[in-house]
């Protein structure tokens, strides 16, 4: 009975006015609750339909995509665009192939590298630290040019080769300043708990720090595997018209850049195109299609590294 007249009393201590502000601010939550999923709802649409839309024409019958109004699904199905740039054109299976190599000796490569600089400088015993960590973060703000890199590339010979894709990308001042940075969020008494069992520092990156240091590790292996396979410029800069270290995203491009022209009359094109079974149109979604394709079947197992991965870590002393 006591319980019942507190309640009561409490009850009543209660203004209506306050329980009418209760109410609407109840309301108006929910009505930007509404608001935010219909606005992420409409931007999820809008970022999603160009893929749909990109795959659907690339699914399509040439002569039927002409007609245009295709959406999310074709009209006339057909494979024949992925079957002319799979089995019959011998540049894209050599562009393909070479992307795929540089991305994963790349991604590997660069990672191994950035990740062993960023633990050097990450050691308060370092005497350099400071101004390593200066330096790359000079990097990221100045660079030597256009010209005077591919003269420098020149002198190092690497231009027309497969290494100019792997060497001058392995190192990356922001890479390096956000694993170290990352790295100096880990407690300092697990390094000084395995320097006492007597590990040297090798000993302490591979079984102490790198374990830790997942979640970075994987952001940026993925960041450097993006950069990797949608890279175009320095085929075109550094291998021009070599066909043999070609990639597929030059070769997109090439193929963008001739699509205006691939319809006039006498026109000789790199891309030539069979009447009534692929266009320019069909031919160009399916070249898209198999250049993303990779990056979206890998993203979604990624992802969960990002929040952790990316958010930087404070400096505990």
């Amino acid at each position: 009975m006591l319980f019942g007249d507190n309640t009561m009393a409490s009850l009543e201590n209660v203004s209506y006015g306050k329980i009418k502000r209760r109410k609407k601010t109840a309301a108006s939550e929910r009505a930007f609750n509404v608001f935010l999923y219909a606005f992420f709802i409409i931007f999820a649409v809008v970022t999603i339909y160009p893929v749909f839309n990109t795959l659907a024409y690339s699914l399509s019958d040439g002569m039927d995509a002409i007609r245009g109004h295709i959406w999310f699904f074709p009209r006339v199905w057909s494979l024949e665009s992925y079957r002319s740039l799979l089995f019959e054109r011998e540049i894209i299976r050599n562009a393909a192939l070479t992307t795929v190599a540089r991305t994963l000796i790349g991604t590997a490569a660069g990672l191994a590298a950035n990740t062993l600089l960023a633990f050097i400088i990450s050691r308060k015993r370092f005497s350099f630290k400071s101004g390593l960590s200066l330096f790359w973060l000079i990097t990221i703000y100045a660079q030597g040019g256009l010209v005077t890199t591919l003269n420098l590339y020149r002198k190092l010979h690497l231009t027309q080769s497969f290494w100019v894709y792997i060497i001058p990308c392995l190192i990356s001042g922001l890479y390096v300043l956000v694993i170290r940075t990352y790295m100096k969020g880990i407690p300092d008494s697990l390094e000084e708990a395995a320097q006492l069992e007597g590990a040297g520092y090798m000993r302490i990156f591979w079984s102490i720090i790198s374990p830790v240091c997942k979640p970075v590790y994987a952001a940026i292996a993925l960041f450097i595997a993006t950069s990797q396979w949608n890279a175009w410029f320095d085929a075109l800069v550094y291998n021009k018209f070599s066909p043999k270290y070609t990639t597929l995203q030059y070769e997109l491009m090439k193929y963008l850049t001739q699509v205006a022209v691939a319809d006039q009359p006498g026109t000789v094109t790199a891309y030539p195109v069979t009447p009534y079974k692929i266009t320019p149109l069909t031919l160009r979604s399916a070249l898209a299609v198999l250049s993303m394709l990779p990056l979206i079947i890998i993203y979604p197992f990624l992802q969960r590294y990002f929040v952790s991965g990316i958010t930087v870590r404070g400096i505990k002393d």
